[in-house]
């Protein structure tokens, strides 16, 4: 058997007696403490060196203001890609200033408004990612989260549920329309969920985490097969960012805030910036701050 590196075994032992001796932690068939750990995704070689290119172009060359733009939300996206969400921010912020129809641009502003908790900022910037390209699918999912975010589920049901209807066969378009609709009405929103899980592929991984929320598999069971069929360390990383974040969501509907806590701590501890979960894993976690503040758990 090899060893843990000390700070995964630090982590493993923080996670077991924060189960243990946090409030309201109990419940579930948990199995926190019997986890796989993810391997933080490594800093980007490649992303590192472009972003060193696109900085030398832009402060070297002669420039026409369109072509300005577009290399400034080229680095903004390698910005965000590696965690740098402020410098991300304000190469959005300039690409805009000199090309104001780049849909793209604003549907990341959007986002990182939505991180910030700017709810009504996020609003104005997807509905301007749609007014220029009224086709751009993702900007439903991610104005959807954010009105899921700022406390007005029906319009999150409204956008999620477009969102799922351009591709009913993606697992992660059925969980989110799910998780929005639950705000509203668990049981329908579960019977919904069943209606969607039928026309998903059973060898998808994603579908067991439908499965997950449908109660027809355990949380030790989801866990179990997260190794099936991963070829390497990266995409067993990434998998795990979302299996952490979606079982942080799983126990937040069951009232289990710590456990939940700590999920999505794992899912922020992967460093797969632009994957949806790790964006808003950190959300949650504030979130569940709040409401514990409020009810003085």
């Amino acid at each position: 058997m090899q060893k843990l590196p000390i700070l995964a075994l630090l982590l493993t032992l923080l996670l077991v007696a924060g189960c243990s001796s946090v409030p309201g932690s109990s419940g579930g068939d948990s199995q926190m403490g019997n986890l796989i750990l993810a391997e933080p995704e490594p800093a980007d070689m490649r992303s590192q060196m472009a972003l060193a290119r696109y900085s030398q172009i832009l402060n070297n060359v002669d420039l026409d203001q369109e072509q300005r733009a577009e290399l400034l939300y080229q680095r903004g996206m390698l910005y965000d890609s590696v965690g740098l969400k402020g410098l991300a921010h304000f190469d959005f912020t300039s690409a805009l200033k000199l090309k104001p129809d780049m849909a793209e641009a604003y549907n990341f502003m959007g986002i990182h408004h939505t991180q910030n908790m700017e709810f009504i900022r996020a609003y104005e910037a997807f509905d301007a990612t749609l007014e220029i390209d009224p086709e751009h699918e993702y900007a439903f999912l991610n104005r959807g989260i954010a009105l899921y975010y700022g406390g007005r589920p029906e319009l999150a049901v409204e956008d999620l549920a477009a969102f799922y209807q351009k591709d009913t066969s993606d697992p992660y378009r059925a969980i989110w329309a799910f998780i929005a609709e639950y705000d509203i009405d668990p049981e329908q929103a579960t019977k919904h969920l069943k209606q969607k899980r039928a026309k998903l592929e059973d060898k998808l991984w994603a579908s067991e985490l439908v499965d997950l929320f449908l109660g027809k598999i355990s949380e030790g069971r989801l866990l179990g097969g997260v190794l099936q069929n991963v070829r390497n360390q990266s995409e067993l990383t990434h998998r795990l960012c979302e299996a952490y974040f979606y079982l942080g969501k799983y126990h937040t509907l069951k009232q289990n805030k710590s456990i939940a806590a700590n999920y999505f701590k794992l899912a922020l501890s992967t460093n797969v910036y632009e994957f949806v979960e790790h964006k808003y894993a950190r959300l949650e976690l504030d979130l569940l701050r709040e409401r514990t503040v409020e009810q003085g758990d």
